[in-house]
């Protein structure tokens, strides 16, 4: 019995400024308008006969991911909440300690997890399922089955696989070595010896297999998601496992922690047109590319301009003159790179981290479960803010120690809360939250409401929330 099993708890810092710690690429639509890289993810498991996947996201993205699986429609998808980042070989012993608890159990038979990143591109999907189903007569044998890609040039930001002799009556290979991401020669060398494959991160194993394995070589991530899990929790439609316990476990990857160690690890060739996107240059291979080797995305004026990369979110990027560039623009940030130093992306933004900044952790247009809001404006003791209630959505019932707000309604009908009195605005009224008062907004129509915002006060942070009782189900305090 086959059981997906999606890792979504990524930050794709390398996509930096698109990509950040509150949106990261996993939930962006790069590569098709409609479509996430999670929701083409999902759609790609149409037609294999499998058990509804389970997600497993960080905790601060289960809103983000919740409404992205309720745009694809008839999809049926388990969300657990891994409360702190620790890799995926804990990640994993989740998925697996789960299907043994509880799809096994109901299904009567064991489980085979197919573990895949929510955020890689796969233009093949008939290739890749076919290929899935090749693999699963090896997992239900016992090996640990990781997916390789025949190489097409000398990648250097990419782990390897050393492929070993073919397992007889399969189309699997033993894996001899993995290799960490090489230099340029090394690459070049590998490229040349024509039996290492790129690490696609994609596997396939037995539930019981990787826990059994994983007792062997990492029995501290096994012993705290199993306390995890145990004393894990239902709210709402996500599994949220124990904190304090997930916390415990090494910070680890299943391929360092498992799969590099075990004598049962096996690959099986995946030609599916497959892409980490890990990178800028990598993402624009995925897009269409004009006469010039240039790929343009928004409000894009070039000239003279040769092999690049541009995307304009907000407003007109003009170039001229340049080539291998790297030209990204959201609203509050900018990136020019040449495509030589793409890879030292991070770099930039372990700059923002000990700065203190907050570009790295959210975008200007911040998503909530009950609809989104602009950061348009700031300044000394003022914030202004368009805020987009969706139709049945509704904010907390709150208050603040230090800031009043004044509510202007651009269109839509709100329904707004100021202590004991509730009354609708529309547009062109508004309403005035003086300090320390309780207060609500409601958007009770059937059209989103749109509303500016202005906050004044000594203090403007979003940790100035104290919420009352909260329609998502959210306890803590700086969200809104």
């Amino acid at each position: 019995m086959l059981f997906p099993v999606i890792m979504a708890g990524g930050h794709g810092s390398r996509l930096w400024p698109l990509s950040r710690q509150h949106h990261p690429k996993q939930f962006l639509p790069l590569l098709t308008p409609h479509l996430s890289m999670l929701q083409a993810t999902l759609t790609r498991l149409e037609g294999l006969t499998a058990q509804p996947p389970l997600l497993i996201c960080n905790e601060q993205h289960r809103f983000l991911a919740a409404e992205q699986v309720r745009q694809l429609a008839g999809q049926q998808v388990q969300i657990m909440l891994e409360p702190v980042a620790r890799n995926t070989a804990p990640a994993l012993a989740l998925a697996a300690l789960y299907a043994c608890e509880q799809v096994a159990a109901s299904q009567r038979e064991e489980v085979i997890l197919l573990a895949l990143p929510a955020d890689h591109a796969i233009s093949e999907v008939a290739a890749f399922q076919s290929a899935v189903t090749a693999a699963l007569p090896l997992a239900d044998a016992g090996h640990l089955v990781t997916f390789g890609i025949p190489p097409t040039s000398a990648e250097t930001g990419y782990g390897y696989l050393r492929r070993g002799p073919a397992i007889s009556g399969s189309k699997g290979f033993k894996v001899e070595q993995f290799v960490e991401k090489p230099d340029q020669q090394n690459a070049n060398a590998y490229l040349a010896a024509g039996n290492y494959d790129w690490n696609s991160g994609i596997f396939m194993f037995k539930a019981q297999r990787y826990l059994a394995e994983l007792a062997r070589f990492q029995p501290q991530v096994l012993a705290a998601c199993q306390t995890a899990l145990a004393h894990s929790e239902r709210d709402l439609d996500f599994i949220r496992v124990n904190n304090d316990a997930f916390a415990q476990s090494p910070d680890i990857s299943v391929d360092y922690g498992v799969m590099e160690h075990t004598a049962h690890a096996a690959m099986v060739p995946l030609a599916a047109g497959w892409s980490d996107v890990g990178s800028w240059s990598a993402l624009a291979q995925q897009l269409t590319r004009d006469t010039q080797g240039n790929t343009l995305r928004g409000d894009v004026l070039t000239e003279q301009v040769n092999n690049s990369l541009i995307m304009a979110e907000h407003r007109l990027v003009a170039a001229l003159g340049v080539k291998d560039m790297v030209i990204i623009e959201t609203k509050d940030a900018v990136l020019v790179a040449h495509k030589d130093h793409e890879q030292d992306v991070k770099q930039l933004v372990a700059q923002l981290h000990e700065a203190d900044r907050q570009e790295h952790i959210s975008h200007r247009e911040c998503y909530r479960p009950w609809g989104k809001f602009d950061a348009i404006d700031s300044g000394k003791r003022y914030q202004v803010k368009r805020i987009t209630v969706n139709p049945g959505g509704r904010l907390s019932l709150q208050m603040h120690h230090h800031r009043a707000e004044h509510w202007v309604v651009v269109s839509g009908t709100a329904r707004v809360t100021q202590g004991d009195q509730v009354r609708l605005l529309t547009e062109n009224q508004s309403v005035y939250i003086p300090v320390g008062q309780v207060h609500a907004l409601e958007n009770p129509g059937k059209l989103p409401l749109e509303l500016i915002e202005v906050q004044s006060g000594a203090y403007l942070g979003e940790d100035d929330i104290v919420r009352f009782e909260d329609h998502y189900g959210r306890t803590e305090r700086g969200t809104l």
